[in-house]
């Protein structure tokens, strides 16, 4: 099979749509003779701020010398950046190859996900990484990721998402977040909603694992634009950070702290390694800048949450007007996510991503006025809003394009010329 061909036939997997459960994966894995006990592993679970966690912690891990593996979910333009060692993407030829096997090792009806976790695991035991970082996909106890026997949890702060699945409220969904968590191991916690913090703190006393609280064990905040932390056993200061915005300090100061307490866990770090991993550290989607005149910055925010904390990183950015390019899918909420970015908004440009799910350009045009959007344009395909704002928008004027993963993967393939795979499983 060719690379293109494997895709499509993982992807078709999708058609067996989110079923969560641990059966299958722990079959699968058994029959590739457990390739997750080769490593020790790492779990990042939550609503926001997953991947920046991840990428931060994998970067000091690899800044430390120890060979580490990253798997996270979604890809923005590629399937290749879902699994990485020491930040490099796994090679087209080796997802064909493992791919094969994975597929002929699969339980009936198993599902992209779980194909593609344990494609990770298996890759990550072959090339002898030390420690892998997994992102959960969705939710966490009943996660593909919980079939790896994880040495610590991190915890990102937890809202609403998924409630067809995972809870109607903020504490069931915690519930089933924290849920991944192993007895023993301990738990790093970013600040969280209070009926969160309940069911974690709850949830920590049972399973006798110790819990470490942003804001109360270690912290991180900003001093004239550099990083400054408060850990559980060292102090960092003047930090120049890899990651852009005001809101990153949460997931930095998650990272320096599961850092810190690997450190006890058999994988030492010195402050040197903690210091390197996060000036290092990126996250394509996530506040990126793209220069120029006008400059244009892509945000993955497709949530309230992830909005609110767009917003208030917008307020630390110098620019003259903000032309926003926005594209969302049809089953979100929007007036969570529109309440706190259409004011910012000089002109507000819908699109609509290339993929099925996504909300039509001009139905999102139309929700935007009814929220109170001052000026909005029905802009058509994602690159077609980009060259509209483009050509409204002055040298000192901010082109900012959000919404949804699937609008920021596509302008980012844009923006850099290269091919897009919409799939996001």
């Amino acid at each position: 099979m060719t690379y293109a061909e494997t895709l499509a036939h993982i992807y078709s997997l999708s058609r067996f749509g989110i079923k969560p459960g641990l059966a299958r994966i722990s079959k699968l894995l058994g029959a590739l003779g457990d390739p997750q006990d080769a490593f020790a592993c790492v779990h990042v679970v939550g609503t926001n701020g997953k991947g920046s966690s991840a990428s931060c912690l994998s970067s000091i891990l690899s800044a430390g010398g120890y060979r580490t593996g990253l798997f996270t979910s979604p890809h923005l333009i590629s399937f290749t950046e879902r699994i990485r060692i020491d930040g490099a993407e796994i090679e087209e030829a080796s997802v064909v190859r493992l791919a094969q096997r994975v597929m002929a090792a699969a339980p009936e009806e198993s599902t992209f996900f779980e194909i593609v976790t344990a494609l990770a695991a298996l890759y990550f035991a072959e090339q002898g990484v030390d420690i892998a970082v997994f992102e959960a996909g969705m939710g966490g106890r009943l996660d593909a990721t919980n079939a790896f026997n994880g040495l610590l949890c991190l915890l990102t702060p937890v809202s609403l998402e998924h409630t067809d699945y995972l809870g109607k409220d903020v504490a069931e969904i915690a519930r089933e977040k924290v849920g991944i968590c192993k007895p023993g191991a301990p738990i790093v916690s970013a600040r969280q909603h209070p009926d969160a913090a309940r069911e974690i703190s709850r949830f920590a006393s049972l399973l006798r694992s110790p819990l470490y609280l942003c804001g109360e064990g270690f912290d991180a905040d900003w001093q004239q634009g550099k990083l400054r932390y408060r850990g559980l056993t060292m102090n960092l200061e003047g930090v120049q950070s890899g990651l852009s915005g005001r809101y990153q300090s949460g997931n930095q100061a998650l990272a320096l702290a599961a850092a810190e307490l690997l450190s006890e866990s058999g994988f030492p770090l010195q402050p040197q390694a903690l210091v390197a991993g996060i000036e290092r550290a990126g996250w394509p989607g996530r506040m990126e800048m793209f220069p120029g005149c006008p400059r244009v910055l892509l945000d993955g925010a497709h949530n309230p949450a992830g909005a609110a904390a767009l917003a208030e990183a917008l307020a630390e950015i110098p620019r003259g007007r903000l032309f926003m390019v926005l594209g969302v899918m049809g089953d979100k909420e929007l007036s969570g996510m529109l309440a706190p970015l259409l004011p910012l908004a000089a002109v507000v440009f819908a699109v609509a991503p290339a993929i099925e799910r996504a909300l039509p350009a001009a139905e999102l045009a139309l929700s935007c006025q009814r929220a109170g959007a001052g000026c909005v344009e029905t802009a058509g395909a994602v690159a077609q809003g980009i060259a509209r704002a483009r050509a409204e928008a002055g040298a000192d004027d901010l082109i900012l394009i959000c919404g949804s993963l699937f609008t920021v993967g596509e302008a980012r393939s844009v923006m850099m010329s290269r091919r897009f795979d919409p799939f996001r499983g």
